[in-house]
This record gives C-alpha cells, structure tokens and sequence, in this order.
C-alpha cells in the first residue's frame, strides 16, 4: 500500500491569537497546501460545522484542530456536539491544549476525541507539531469518505 498524499481542509478552533498565528504560520513554514479556517469561540465552531449564519456555504473540514479553553461553549461541548451529530462525528478531532489535565483528557476520549495533544511551549516544537499532524492526516491516514449532508 502506498500512502498518497490529499489536500485537507482544517478548521482551528484556537481563542488565543498567538496560538492560532503559530498553527498558520507552522503550516506556512512547512509550505503545508491545505486549506485552514479559524474560528475564536466554540459558539463560531458550532456555527461554521452546522454551516450556519456567515459560515452557509462554507468548506466541511476533514479535521478539527480543537482547543479545550474556549470561551462562549468550551472544547469539551464542542467535540461533543461534533461527535453526537450524525452529519459530522467522522470528522476527525484533534484536541490541540496547553492543558495537560488527566481529567481533561479523560473527558475528551469519553466524548471520542481521536487525538490529545499537548501544545509545545517553543515555536519549532510547534512547528514540528503541526508538520507531523499534516503527515499522519494528510499522507498516512485514510479517512472516511468527505461528503456535506443532503440539505
């Protein structure tokens, strides 16, 4: 089996412009060619996965680049909403957290989290982050089949 590589659409849901600066900027680095929407609250997030308001039309993301702290509705309600809707629980959900919480962790792998990861406190440790997400989502791993919900 040869891995092939797939343009994927990521969607962050990151409240702290820094952080979400270091994931554009990670990517752009590793001259990375998918595409990545950015929304600052879980409230946005919930919007822009329903397609909702100014989202209508929007891309489906492949892949959801989650933090936990997120003000208006956190993380944790996010991914549940994600992982409860049965238009949108195959999307692949990677909690990416400066909490390193054994019971955050915990609540995110109740609510079927495909992946925790702790968010390195150095730029080229996030960098390195982000250009090994790329290549397990985007080269190794398969994935379920993209399709927007009859509608």
């Amino acid at each position: 089996m040869t891995a092939k590589s797939r343009l994927l659409n990521f969607l962050l849901v990151e409240d702290d412009t820094d952080h979400a600066y270091l994931v554009r900027r990670s990517m752009e680095r590793a001259r990375l060619t998918n595409s990545l929407a950015h929304v600052s609250d879980g409230m946005e997030a919930i919007l822009y996965l329903k397609g909702e308001g100014q989202y209508r039309g929007r891309v489906r993301p492949d892949l959801i680049l989650l933090d936990l702290k997120l003000p208006k509705v956190d993380g944790h309600e996010v991914l549940a909403h994600v992982k409860n809707s049965p238009d949108l629980k195959t999307i692949p959900v990677v909690i990416l957290t400066t909490s390193d919480a054994e019971t955050d962790r915990a609540k995110a792998y109740e609510h079927h989290a495909n992946s925790y990861i702790v968010k390195p406190l150095d730029g080229e440790g996030f960098r390195a982050v982000i250009e090994h997400l790329n290549l397990y989502w985007g080269v190794v791993d398969v994935g379920p089949p993209s399709a927007e919900p009859a509608g």
